[in-house]
C-alpha cells in the first residue's frame, strides 16, 4: 500500500494574500481542518507545508500554506496535488476503501475466472462504479454493493466478485 495519499490538487490561487485553491478528493472536506502539514508533489519532487488557515469556497478548501505569502508563489503550484501521510488519513468504516488502495486490484469472479485490475472508480451518489478491465482492454462496470462485490483482500489486492446477470 502507498505510504501517501493523494487528498486534493490545487486547481488556482484564491486573493493576493498566497491562498491555493484546491478541489478536494475527500467526501468530507472539512477533514482539512484535522490537519496540520500537507506534501505537495512538484516537479522537484515533494515538498512540505504547514497549514496556516482552512477555508471554503463553493465546495472547494482554500489554503493558506506558511511560506506561500503571495499570489506569484501560490501561481508556481498550481496543478500540484496534495498529499498525506496514511497515518494521517481517516478511519474508514467497515467495508469501505479508499480509491488509492482498489485501484489497480485484481478482480476475478466467484467461479475463479479473471476479470481484470481495477482502473478507476466513479462516485454515483448511491454506490460507487469500479471500472475492471482486462488484458485485451474490454472493460466491465461493477457496481460496488454487497450483491456484487463479495470479498476485498487489501492485502493481496484482490477483489472477488459475483457477477449479476447483465453485467457482462
Amino acid at each position: 500500500m502507498e505510504s501517501l495519499m493523494e487528498i486534493g490538487q490545487i486547481v488556482n490561487t484564491y486573493g493576493i494574500k498566497g491562498f491555493v485553491k484546491v478541489q478536494p478528493f475527500t467526501d468530507d472536506i472539512s477533514r482539512f481542518e484535522d490537519l496540520k502539514s500537507i506534501y505537495l508533489q512538484t516537479k522537484q519532487g515533494l515538498e512540505t507545508f504547514e497549514i496556516e488557515e482552512v477555508k471554503y469556497h463553493k465546495h472547494m478548501v482554500l489554503l493558506k500554506l506558511k511560506g506561500i505569502d503571495d499570489i506569484n508563489i501560490a501561481e508556481k503550484y498550481r496543478n500540484c496535488y496534495l498529499k498525506i501521510d496514511r497515518k494521517d488519513a481517516v478511519t474508514l468504516p467497515e467495508d469501505t476503501y479508499f480509491i488509492v488502495d482498489l485501484l489497480d486490484m485484481e478482480v476475478v469472479t466467484d467461479e475463479g475466472e479473471i476479470l481484470g485490475k481495477i482502473t478507476d472508480v466513479y462516485p454515483t451518489g448511491s454506490n460507487d462504479i469500479y471500472v475492471v478491465k482486462n488484458e485485451e482492454g474490454k472493460q466491465i462496470l461493477l457496481p460496488a454493493i454487497g450483491q456484487v462485490v463479495k470479498q476485498v483482500d487489501l492485502p493481496n489486492k484482490k477483489m472477488t466478485v459475483h457477477l449479476l446477470e447483465g453485467l457482462r
